[in-house]
């Protein structure tokens, strides 16, 4: 079978992103992509109260809430010591 050699590239496969790029392009452009698109964050009542309980539990188990959720300073990005 006569394939054509492929470079190895590593990691960041350039090749591989341009391809995915237009693949995903071509989608979001299609009939099908639009229909996901518009369907898309669209959750039954009762996915929704799941989804809620689940979120509740989490928070319950946090020790603190990020400063940055809560709109003050702080969190990850502000560079303060932990």
């Amino acid at each position: 079978m006569n394939q054509p050699k492929r470079r190895i590239q590593g990691e960041g496969d350039k090749d591989a992103d341009r391809r995915f790029r237009e693949a995903e392009s071509e989608f979001v452009k299609s009939d099908e992509g639009k229909r996901k698109i518009e369907q898309a964050g669209d959750l039954s009542e009762r996915e929704a109260r799941r989804l809620r309980e689940v979120e509740e539990r989490a928070k319950s188990r946090a020790r603190e809430e990020d400063p940055a959720v809560k709109g003050g300073t702080g969190g990850s990005e502000s560079g303060a010591p932990r």
